[in-house]
């Protein structure tokens, strides 16, 4: 199945709210370590400006390491202003672009969770609808999604959304809403504080590790 319309939709919510932004607050640190607001927009405008040979000259500088340089390219795209970011960011509303190697559920939660990365230190609202976060979580268990999303084991964890039929795997509990079961899974401590369950100590550990 593919959720490039739900992408879109949730791009553009996010760009009408960076619409209205300060400076300050494009300057304002982000759940990303080291990282503003403006560099999560720019990380989310990147893979849709830069050229392949471009990221292979990246690739190879930073040693074969995908992490070096992503963070290297999004240096660079950084340096653009507010309004030229949010400007290539609409530009790149109805991209697919995805990741070698993976489906339309992988930039659906790049933008879930860089929505989350900028909100939340904002304290502005998200979109309370609960599927595209339920698509996420389905990705988010999957072998595959330990490359670059989600590196933590969850071996010995129940996960159990309570918003929605959802659940995976078998040992310790954890039970929460499904965003704040997948930002968790995703290495950010934001909603831990709404989970619950005899897992959920050692989820948030891992996450805050």
């Amino acid at each position: 199945m593919e959720h490039w319309e739900t992408i879109a939709d949730q791009r553009r919510a996010l760009a009408d709210q960076l619409e209205s932004l300060t400076p300050e607050q494009w300057a304002t640190p982000s759940l990303c370590d080291a990282w503003a607001v403006r560099d999560v927009v720019a990380h989310l405008v990147m893979p849709h400006v830069t050229s392949m040979p471009r990221f292979l000259v990246a690739f190879v500088a930073a040693r074969g390491n995908f992490e070096r340089a992503n963070v290297a390219l999004t240096a660079e795209v950084a340096g653009r202003s507010d309004a030229e970011l949010l400007e290539a960011f609409r530009r790149c509303t109805e991209s697919r672009v995805k990741p070698p190697g993976f489906g339309s559920e992988a930039p659906l939660t790049d933008i879930l969770v860089h929505g989350q990365n900028i909100r939340v230190p904002l304290g502005l609202p998200t979109d309370p609808a609960v599927d595209p976060w339920r698509t996420s979580l389905e990705f988010l268990v999957l072998p595959k999604a330990r490359r670059g999303f989600a590196p933590r084991s969850l071996r010995g964890l129940r996960l159990t959304a309570t918003d929605c039929e959802w659940s995976h795997g078998s040992g310790d509990e954890v039970a929460g809403p499904a965003i704040a079961l997948a930002l968790t899974v995703l290495g950010r401590t934001a909603r831990v504080g709404d989970l619950t369950g005899a897992g959920a100590q050692r989820l948030a550990a891992l996450a805050a590790g």
